[in-house]
């Protein structure tokens, strides 16, 4: 078998032992390094070697394309096997443990997604992670950086890795609540500890209330919806949807400031929703959404860190901000201004990912750390093309789906115009089934007590309906999909309860429009087409649901016949 060796890997004093033993364990000698399985562990499969009377070598074996190898973890000193990083306290008394044979453990041996053959180092969060050289590149580099990265592209293993490199008190933050606990769960994994590093793992909201506890509880959608709704006669012609995105994403997102009217109403035609004409009553809209807060005892994300900016000090030696798509530019200024030192920062996102209302744009981004347009112009972003996730066919039909969204709205920005490449050679499936009792019984018996399924509906006000037919806690609206993933997942009506919508981002587009392998760069010619922000939404929201599978995905809907899924060619 081949050799691979942890980043972290420190080999013993004796290297002249280490050496002996890596050959004999490299020729599958198991006899010659006393190699010894490590049974009755429930967190993998490790094996020891003896380098000396005392010392013990520890390691894995995985196999990639028709190859296996031997993966060097770490020495483990005097029989210490309770202070092992990777075998978390077991107690293990190594004169008991049997020795291994190499046929069986070459037949145990772990598969991975990926391995780079010119890459013998390789990490390790829950598992194995093999940098290809576009990751390694970025790795490699020092900060600040921003990364442009694909659903599975491995972005968020690739920035908890970075993490590791920095000293001091370091912040990962994103909005979801979801995605900060599976990172930290993931940093912390095989008992994972950085001498000289205090990490906080935090959500936005976690973050604010880290400075001060905000009075009352955020206003999220279904609160705008429901006071809205009590407004629509002085507001006739105003969708709720785009009125909280514009309130959200537009009005009170900017980093210099809460827009005044006559700001907001000069915008120019790509930065809002709504033509000049119609904001004089959105702005009026505003002014009320303040009061309304304010006599709900209810909060604001974006004016609660408008308000702190004055008073926050800065705390953090380095900031990771994951899924930066989903936070406003007064948010990420917020963050920013709590760096100990300018430019100690990682951001990744991803621009076909944005499920929450805001107006981002990698531009925007850019701007904030380089006031010269030019200068922002010209800095260059790391991009992460590459899927590590997910099968040949969810990939195939995440591209067609951005093909149909290109054809439909143009590129989104330069940085995001590109197709995704499948590294995962799984072929995988991706599966139509008509919403009936008999599919959604046999759907439901295989997910009920399976931890490898989950159910996915767009929205959370959703959830309650799927759980009539699926017995499982594993579901969840796409605003918590973010950082999930899963052998397979169950698609729940995501098309049928918004045909309109979805009949809206087909339009016009034929199976002739989504032929090649690339994306060419074209923007919408008419500026005043807000198609792009009213439906991005439903599109990204398909998108990053597909894009949650290993494996295999499962559309349940009533009107198989759609146009968009036609589009999408799903058996």
């Amino acid at each position: 078998m081949k050799i691979l060796e942890y980043v972290e890997f420190s080999p013993p004093r004796n290297k002249t032992l280490y050496t002996k033993v890596r050959d004999a364990i490299e020729r599958d000698d198991f006899r010659a390094a006393d190699v010894k399985k490590l049974s009755n562990l429930t967190h993998g499969k490790f094996y020891r070697a003896k380098l000396d009377y005392a010392d013990r070598l520890l390691f894995s074996i995985v196999r990639y394309n028709g190859e296996t190898y031997a993966l060097m973890l770490e020495v483990i000193e005097q029989h210490a096997y309770d202070k092992s990083r990777f075998l978390r306290g077991a107690t293990i008394d190594d004169a008991k443990v049997p020795s291994a044979d190499p046929v069986e453990a070459i037949g145990e041996a772990q598969p991975v997604t990926y391995l780079n053959p010119s890459q013998p180092r390789v990490h390790w969060l829950d598992k194995v992670i093999s940098f290809d050289d576009a990751q390694l590149k970025v790795y490699l580099q020092s900060a600040p950086l921003i990364i442009v990265g694909s659903a599975g592209s491995g972005k968020t293993a690739l920035t908890l890795e970075k993490m590791k490199q920095a000293q001091g008190h370091v912040l990962y933050v994103t909005l979801s609540a979801y995605l900060a606990q599976s990172a930290r769960d993931l940093y912390y994994a095989h008992g994972f500890e950085r001498e000289g590093q205090e990490t906080d793992f935090l959500s936005f909201r976690e973050f604010l209330e880290s400075l001060r506890v905000p009075a009352g509880r955020e206003a999220g959608w279904p609160d705008f919806s429901a006071w809205f709704a009590r407004m629509r006669q002085q507001f006739k012609g105003i969708d709720a949807h785009q009125a909280f995105e514009e309130i959200r994403g537009v009005i009170t997102a900017s980093a210099s400031g809460v827009l005044t009217r006559d700001e907001y109403v000069a915008l120019g035609t790509r930065q809002s929703i709504f033509a000049s004409g119609e904001r004089g009553a959105l702005y009026a809209l505003f002014e009320k959404y303040r009061a309304w807060l304010r006599e709900a005892r209810l909060f604001d994300l974006n004016l609660v860190a408008h308000e702190w900016r004055q008073q926050a000090q800065p705390r953090y030696d380095f900031i990771v901000i994951d899924e930066v798509q989903d936070l406003t530019p007064v948010q990420l200024a917020l963050l920013l201004g709590m760096l100990n030192k300018p430019g100690q920062f990682l951001l990744c996102g991803d621009s076909n990912q944005i499920v929450h209302p805001n107006f981002f744009s990698w531009g925007k981004v850019k701007s904030l750390f380089w006031q010269d347009p030019e200068l922002a112009e010209r800095q260059q972003l790391q991009v992460l093309r590459a899927n590590f996730r997910n099968g040949q066919q969810v990939t195939r039909i995440a591209n067609t789906l951005l093909k149909i969204k290109h054809r439909r709205f143009g590129s989104i920005d330069r940085e995001s115009n590109f197709l995704v490449d499948a590294v995962n050679q799984d072929a995988g499936a991706v599966s139509l089934l008509a919403d009936s009792d008999a599919v959604r019984r046999d759907l439901n018996a295989q997910t009920r007590r399976s931890t490898r399924f989950a159910v996915l509906v767009l929205r959370d006000e959703d959830k309650a309906e799927a759980r009539k037919h699926f017995d499982t806690p594993l579901i969840f609206s796409v605003h918590e999909a973010k950082g999930l993933e899963y052998d397979s997942i169950v698609l729940y009506r995501f098309v049928s309860d918004n045909r309109a919508e979805f009949s809206a981002i087909a339009e016009g587009v034929g199976a002739d429009d989504l032929a090649g392998d690339e994306l060419e760069y074209s923007r919408a010619k008419d500026k005043s087409d807000k198609s792009l922000e009213i439906y991005k939404f439903y599109v990204n929201a398909l998108y990053v649901a597909l894009t949650r599978a290993i494996r295999s995905v499962y559309l349940v809907e009533s009107d198989s016949g759609h146009p968009l899924l036609r589009l999408l060619d799903i058996a």
